[in-house]
């Protein structure tokens, strides 16, 4: 707000990004909460369309980033990034915004859009925001309300694992295999975690690197039960 004459805010659980196999049906929505929150904040505008609103019979068009999408959470989640863009794309041309504002916890969500910006010459610039962690360390997601409380307790291992991991870049380790074993040590303490995926990316292209240099993603995905948690950190060598 304090960067823009206007703020607007979208509230849309987008259904073409996820899986059949996915939590669409269950993934947590409080619309009164928010609505609630964003008038306490002075928002000008919020945009709450339904499925059918953005998806109207006889819709065709995909927005496709290529390479990309084939990384990180993509081997997971093939089709993820697809209904990320054309929502996202469709947005920006609804808005019309100087700016949008997203978060780094979804960090290949963030290298996407940019590039799809880029290339498609969108005029709106994109700001991203800090991860914001709860006091334990844990970064916030609608899905730590899956969590029970024993897994609660177990998930703020991930930002721990990541510290680690920094910790060792910044006192010399380059080798990409080192910090994924230091990253890997960390969350197998904990037994309720069960890793998805641990990845030192180049920042940029989101491919695997084996030595950091330059803007490097450490990024996971780690199971806690039937949750799934994502968090990363951008380092810059």
């Amino acid at each position: 707000k304090s960067n823009n004459d206007f703020t607007a805010v979208s509230i849309f659980v987008n259904p073409k990004q996820f899986a059949p196999t996915e939590d669409l049906s269950s993934y947590p929505r409080d619309l009164q909460r928010d609505l609630g929150l964003l008038k306490n904040e002075g928002v000008d505008l919020v945009f709450t369309p339904t499925p059918e609103i953005m998806y109207p019979d006889g819709f065709l068009t995909d927005v496709t980033v290529r390479d990309l999408p084939r990384h990180l959470e993509g081997r997971t989640r093939p089709s993820h990034f697809s209904g990320v863009t054309v929502i996202v794309c469709k947005l920006f041309n609804i808005f019309q915004a100087t700016r949008a504002y997203f978060g780094q916890k979804d960090a290949q969500q963030c290298v996407i859009i940019g590039r799809m910006i880029e290339d498609l010459n969108i005029n709106t610039e994109l700001v991203i925001c800090p991860i914001v962690r709860d006091a334990n360390g844990l970064a916030l997601s609608s899905r730590n309300l899956y969590l029970s409380a024993e897994e609660r307790l177990a998930a703020p291992v991930l930002n721990v694992a990541l510290s680690r991991a920094v910790e060792a870049v910044e006192t010399g380790t380059r080798d990409s295999s080192q910090l994924r074993a230091i990253i890997r040590e960390t969350i197998e303490m904990e037994p309720l975690a069960n890793i998805d995926y641990i990845s030192v990316a180049d920042a940029t292209t989101l491919r695997e690197v084996s030595q950091v240099k330059g803007k490097t993603l450490l990024s996971l995905a780690v199971y806690f039960g039937k949750t799934r948690l994502i968090d990363n950190r951008l380092i810059q060598i």
